[in-house]
């Protein structure tokens, strides 16, 4: 029983770790659009190859630019919040009943 506890924690805590890390590289990424980086740097194709695709996801399924202004970046820092608040802790809570 305490391995399956442990280990649904270490997975809950990886996925919030990883989603923490992505929701730095959505933030440089929106803050690079404001400045003309260097298309041919590899840290900005990469930061671009990472969350553009997630970005073009939202522009096809929802309304997301408005008056000129992307606000894909917004949808998708909203959207980790919401999985790491309430998605995460619940399904920890749904898994282990008795972990608070």
């Amino acid at each position: 029983m305490y391995a399956w506890t442990n280990l649904i924690i270490f997975i809950a805590q990886t996925l919030d770790g990883l989603l923490t890390l992505y929701l730095y590289v959505v933030i440089i990424a929106a803050l690079m659009t404001w400045i003309e980086p260097n298309p041919y740097n590899p840290i900005v194709r990469f930061l671009y190859s990472v969350t553009e695709p997630v970005f073009d996801w939202f522009r096809n399924h929802i309304p997301v630019v408005m008056g000129g202004i992307d606000f894909s970046p917004l949808i998708v820092i909203i959207g980790i919040q919401l999985i790491q608040r309430v998605v995460i802790p619940s399904a920890v809570h749904m898994l282990i009943p008795a972990y608070a």
